[in-house]
C-alpha cells in the first residue's frame, strides 16, 4: 500500500485482497492512516515539537533526490517531538501528515536537523567538523552508522473490512537500538 525509502526500517500495509486494497487506497488518499517514524537526527530542534510546512518536489539536476527548491511541488507537513536529547543529536517522534518522497529526510535536512546517516541529504559534512562533538565516543559512533537511522515505528488505520482499529508498532532494528545505547551510554560516560 506504501513504500518505505531503502534502508529506512519499520512496518508497512499489505492488501491481500482487491477489497482491501481499494479501502486502503481510500484511507491513504484521505489521509486516514496515522503513520509515525523514529529518528536520529544531527544537532536539536527548536522547542519541545514542531511542524514542517515545506512543499516538495523533484530535485531540479538530480532526479533520484528531493527538493524543496523544485519548481513543480506539492504540499508536505511533517510534525515532530523532541524524545531525547544527546550531544550532537537528538530521537525525534516523526508523524507525516502527507506521504511525498522522501519526505521525512528532505524536512529535516531543510530543517538544519539532518537524519544520522542520510547519505544523500546530509552529504557526510559533519563529520569534517568533529569539534561539534566534545565526547570523540560519540563522533566515532555516529562515523561509523551505514544508513539514515530512521524508523517507520508505529501504523494505525481501520481494518478495510471488519471497521476495528488497528494499532500495529515494529521493533526498533538491532543497529539503530544498538546505536541508542552506546549514545546514551557514552552521554553518560559509561565504559562498555
Amino acid at each position: 500500500m506504501h513504500r518505505l525509502d531503502k534502508d529506512t526500517s519499520g512496518a508497512i500495509i499489505v492488501a491481500r485482497t482487491q477489497t482491501a486494497f481499494d479501502q486502503l487506497t481510500m484511507m491513504f488518499a484521505s489521509r486516514k492512516v496515522n503513520k509515525v517514524y523514529l529518528a536520529l537526527v544531527f544537532g536539536a530542534p527548536e522547542g519541545e515539537r514542531g511542524s514542517i510546512h515545506l512543499p516538495i518536489g523533484r530535485h531540479m539536476t538530480d532526479r533520484k533526490k528531493m527538493s524543496t527548491q523544485s519548481p513543480k511541488t506539492r504540499q508536505a507537513e511533517t510534525h515532530w517531538r523532541l524524545m531525547k536529547q544527546f550531544e550532537g543529536t537528538s530521537l525525534l517522534e516523526v508523524g507525516i501528515k502527507t506521504g511525498r518522497t522522501h519526505q521525512i529526510r528532505v524536512h529535516c535536512a531543510e530543517s538544519g536537523t539532518p537524519v544520522v546517516g542520510d547519505h544523500t541529504y546530509n552529504n557526510a559534512g559533519w563529520t569534517k567538523q568533529p569539534v561539534r562533538f566534545k565526547n570523540k565516543t560519540i563522533f566515532n559512533l555516529l562515523k561509523g552508522v551505514r544508513r539514515q537511522m530512521l524508523h517507520a515505528w508505529k501504523l494505525e488505520f481501520i481494518h478495510p473490512v471488519t471497521g476495528q482499529k488497528i494499532k500495529c508498532r515494529a521493533p526498533l532494528p538491532i543497529d539503530m537500538k544498538q546505536l541508542l545505547l552506546d549514545i546514551n551510554h557514552a552521554t553518560m560516560g559509561i565504559k562498555q
